[in-house]
């Protein structure tokens, strides 16, 4: 973590600034023009405003914010240089700080007193072959990693790739085989399905994989050059949320315009209001005797520090009475939480294991999957009952294990590693995973089955269920739009697809990413007044955007390097938001998540 901080420091001191500063009293603005060494303007600098001296954060409530307290946070705004090398902001009214980025060049840092207008800074050309290797994200790394043959590493992207990036400076740096096969050890007992066979076989891979790229930076592509359009169009906002041991997993935008992230890890719920920069926290409440880390507590219990019974993970909001419900993926209960008062309820289900993604459909009937225990569950707000809806087996031994994983967690929470002990291979059979699940216009409820290769339908009426096989792998999170049509993320394999329900046919369409199937979709989200498909571009620090009319495609980078991303929201006037979720955070740049707001001119 703290190498992360002076790696980036040091970047900072080494690249030539020149800052020439006109202070004049009041000023409206203040704009930065970055040049070359011979005074050429750049053009697509990605430049970060940020406070000199942010509001310190509240960290009396065990390093986090009091709780049900509203508190200000300084926001940070990143714009892109246009043509003439030059981007603004408004005046803050205080000392703030630009950091500049430019593929090519070493980073470099300027800092402006309160009320100056103006200012320039020179970046010098960076020329040294592995610096400019580690400049580049994480997905050029794993694009041109080596690991022997293509089956292999999409399975080790789908299987190493869920939590974090792989990749990125933490992943790549030098290990023996000895360290990767206990790292792939721990991984395992997280949740990674990884085959037996690739588990033994992946250490000495990795281990020299990874040094052979960074003794052979030739070896990297380059990616795709920033968009020239995103100057002048595209403003990125973060607030940060959480520290180095949260992990912030998804996002909602309420009906009151306010963002609600739940973190993972802590257990807690952020308000953040994107108009005053004002952020609450809610703590999700504890049932006595819940076990730390909850019914998973052999997960976490290497973690460095947690505050967690029971691992908030997806949200959906009521359009009846504006509650929230959360999926806690350590326990077999349901959370709702009301934006009005702050008050929670737990609903508890008695029954099925790892809540995860949840919607609501029209009759305010709670929809979410049931990861691990192979089941869609219904939670009927009027009777306040579950309704689980079992979804089919590939055979007696994944019956048996979805069976018997309520009690094989148990074994694992009294220090058995049963998940290291138990053999896997690459259909990870045992584990068919229920993932992501959305509702179409019509009331179906679909889903999609990550370790099957399939997509399911429910018809509410009936409880009937339709599994349908998808002609690519990893299907995590899908999103419907307007129209029907499922949207599809393939995980890895770098793509996103469209299936149509009415003629069963699916359209694929491959990120644009350099080198081509080097990054994961996590997720995606829809614009339906647009025609836009948003995408996490989870290795390539990035959200990618489709426009389904014309086909084309067109990517903004983040601000910040391992910007993994897991959920996407859209506003009604284009904006869209999302939040850093790498885990653990402290992979992120400066060690510090943040939930970012996209707003786009080409969107409205």
């Amino acid at each position: 973590m703290n190498g992360n901080r002076l790696h980036h420091g040091l970047a900072a001191v080494v690249a030539l600034v020149v800052a020439l500063v006109t202070t004049l009293g009041s000023v409206q603005a203040a704009t930065l023009a970055v040049t070359d060494k011979a005074g050429q303007p750049l053009a697509t600098a990605k430049v970060r405003e940020v406070a000199t001296v942010p509001t310190a954060l509240d960290t009396s409530d065990n390093g986090y914010p009091a709780p049900g307290q509203v508190r200000r946070v300084d926001p940070e705004i990143t714009r892109f240089t246009d043509a003439d090398g030059r981007a603004s902001w408004a005046d803050r009214g205080v000392p703030v700080t630009y950091h500049v980025r430019k593929p090519g060049y070493r980073d470099a840092s300027v800092s402006l007193a309160a009320g100056s207008a103006e200012a320039r800074i020179v970046l010098e050309p960076e020329t040294d072959a592995l610096k400019l290797a580690e400049a580049r994200p994480a997905n050029v790394w794993l694009g041109a990693l080596d690991l022997g043959d293509v089956k292999r590493k999409q399975h080790f992207m789908l299987q190493c790739g869920f939590c974090h990036q792989q990749g990125n400076a933490f992943l790549r740096q030098e290990r023996t085989a000895r360290d990767w096969s206990d790292a792939i050890s721990r991984m395992v007992r997280y949740g990674a399905r990884l085959a037996t066979e690739d588990q033994r076989a992946l250490p000495q891979m990795l281990a020299a994989g990874w040094r052979q790229l960074r003794e052979h930076p030739e070896r990297l592509a380059t990616p795709a050059p920033w968009d020239p359009a995103l100057a002048g169009t595209t403003t990125i906002t973060e607030w940060p949320i959480g520290d180095a041991m949260s992990q912030t997993h998804d996002q909602l935008l309420g009906a009151d315009g306010k963002v609600y992230v739940a973190d993972n890890i802590q257990d807690r719920l952020y308000r953040i209001d994107p108009q005053t920069n004002e952020v609450t926290v809610f703590k999700i409440p504890h049932r006595e005797g819940d076990a730390a880390g909850g019914l998973l507590a052999a997960r976490l219990k290497d973690f460095p520090r947690h505050d967690s019974t029971s691992n908030a993970h997806s949200l959906a909001q009521s359009a009846r009475d504006g509650h929230i419900f959360i999926t806690p993926s350590a326990q077999q209960r349901l959370v709702e939480f009301d934006p009005a008062t702050g008050a929670f309820e737990l609903h508890e289900m008695g029954a099925g294991f790892y809540p995860h993604t949840i919607r609501i459909d029209a009759q305010d009937r709670v929809w979410f999957t049931l990861a691990l225990s192979n089941q869609i569950a219904m939670f009927d707000r009027a009777t306040k009952r579950f309704t689980l809806h079992d979804l089919p087996t590939r055979g007696w031994r994944e019956w048996l294990n979805v069976k018997l994983i309520r009690p094989i967690f148990k074994l694992m929470s009294w220090g058995l590693p049963l998940a290291n002990w138990l053999p896997v291979d690459r259909l990870a059979t045992g584990t068919p995973l229920p993932y992501g699940i959305d509702i179409t216009p019509d009331g179906s409820v679909w889903f999609a089955r990550l370790h099957t290769d399939e997509i399911g339908r429910i018809d509410p009426a009936t409880g009937t269920v339709t599994m349908i096989a998808t002609p690519f792998a990893g299907p995590r999170r899908l999103r419907s739009d307007s129209e029907g049509h499922l949207w599809i993320g393939a995980f890895p394999e770098s793509a996103i697809v469209r299936y149509d329900p009415k003629t069963g046919a699916f359209t694929r369409y491959d990120l644009p990413v350099v080198p081509k199937g080097s990054d994961t979709p996590y997720a995606l989200n829809v614009d339906k007044k647009r025609g836009i498909v948003w995408v996490t571009g989870n290795q390539s620090d990035s959200l990618h955007a489709l426009d389904v009319r014309s086909g084309s495609w067109r990517s903004v980078p983040l601000p910040r390097r391992v910007a993994f991303t897991r959920d996407i929201e859209i506003a009604e006037d284009g904006t869209v938001y999302t939040s850093t979720s790498n885990f653990p955070s402290w992979h992120v740049e400066d060690a510090q998540p943040t939930m970012i707001r996209v707003q786009t001119t080409a969107a409205r």
